[in-house]
């Protein structure tokens, strides 16, 4: 019972909520690759059914359920019902990138009938399908396809690495089914307990039942409060990688590696350089040393942390190709990944990766040591009661 309530029904709902933020990632990640809407397309007669993306200023709501966004040159009807919105927390500094926040909190999923409360001039990011409705087109969503709004602040550059850094759940171990998961774990005990207190016999399964009543408890006690400190801090830093993995994949997206080369997968060569969805020319280029332009700040870190390339590695600068420059150069395209690994994307990646999943392995073995350690004393102290 125990193991059932108390540890298998919250980790099922531990998964789900961390593959649901995974789904949210993923919709983000498919979405910014999609062509920006402009007044040119949406002016255009011949535009047929297709997926666009669009970010303006919110305007307002009409009839309850269709929301308006203007941006410079344009202003679109977007359809509330079935769409998942969400709110992007707000940025705590004017730079695109910083150093992961481990208590920055996940976006907040909220019902379509909360828009119409939210401030006036607000930015907004949608992406979805474009139908015409009513003579007008207009962001609708589909079954399949529903569409996704978020909410947020600051520079449309950031957009990108904020919502993918952010979209992870904290604390997966409490979600929607934790409670209820909690209260019939405890009924249970509790029912046993009872079922057993008058009969003699059966007095180490009356104590047995008790010390597991309060066993969601033991993680807050001394001497296993410890332990959980410690979990904190190794479950933090897996998270921390987890969104330093999905970063450096972000140029990946656009750069596929080149097909028919004989070599392991890590050292598939990509491809230098691709058309974004705005026709402009980006890719990557190489360099042994750390450029001056990014020890100035000009051009950012897409991992912070990690200033240093390891040996025999190269620096990889991502962005907008030019003719008349060396480097590239911020791309036109806000959601394009502008910026420098010390490493291939992939490479480091999977590093991330094996060291997140190692982290949080090593944390769930420290919990359940404390766990473990004080059910033994309390158990060593009923004994002798």
């Amino acid at each position: 019972m125990v193991i059932l309530w108390y540890g298998l029904a919250p980790m099922i709902g531990a998964l789900v909520k961390r593959h649901k933020w995974h789904i949210f990632r993923k919709r983000f990640d498919e979405l910014r690759l999609s062509p920006m809407l402009d007044y040119r397309q949406y002016s255009h007669d011949e535009k047929k059914v297709d997926t666009f993306r669009f970010t303006g200023g919110f305007e307002s709501v009409t009839d309850g359920q269709t929301l308006w966004i203007r941006s410079e040159d344009l202003t679109v009807p977007v359809a509330l019902q079935k769409a998942e919105i969400y709110l992007l927390p707000m940025q705590k500094s004017e730079e695109v990138s910083e150093v992961f926040d481990p208590g920055e909190e996940t976006p907040e999923k909220i019902r379509w009938e909360r828009v119409s409360a939210l401030t006036e001039g607000a930015r907004v990011f949608v992406g979805g399908l474009l139908i015409c409705q009513d003579g007008r087109w207009s962001f609708v969503s589909t079954k399949e396809k529903p569409l996704m709004v978020i909410f947020y602040d600051g520079p449309d550059c950031s957009l990108a690495t904020r919502a993918i850094r952010a979209g992870r759940h904290r604390g997966e171990y409490w979600n929607g089914i934790t409670p209820y998961s909690l209260v019939i774990g405890a009924l249970c005990q509790i029912l046993m307990a009872v079922a057993f207190l008058s009969r003699p016999a059966f007095r180490l399964t009356v104590i047995v039942s008790i010390i597991a009543l309060f066993v969601p408890l033991y993680p807050m006690i001394p001497p296993g409060l410890l332990f959980t400190v410690m979990y904190r801090r190794l479950a933090w830093r897996s998270r921390i990688l987890r969104a330093y993995r999905d970063l450096a994949r972000l140029p990946l997206r656009y750069l596929s590696p080149q097909k028919n080369k004989r070599f392991s997968r890590d050292l598939v060569p990509l491809e230098k350089s691709c058309l974004l969805p705005n026709g402009e020319q980006y890719g990557f280029v190489c360099a042994k040393e750390l450029p001056s332009q990014a020890e100035e700040g000009s051009i950012p870190l897409l991992l912070p942390e990690l200033t240093k390339a390891k040996e025999d590695d190269l620096w990889y600068i991502f962005g907008a190709l030019r003719p008349d420059s060396e480097l590239p150069v911020q791309p036109e395209d806000s959601f394009a990944t502008y910026g420098i690994l010390p490493g291939r994307p992939e490479t480091i990646a999977r590093r991330c990766e094996i060291m997140a999943y190692t982290l949080e392995f090593a944390a769930w073995l420290v919990l359940l040591t404390g766990i473990g350690l004080n059910i033994f004393f309390l158990r060593i102290i009923l004994v002798l009661l």
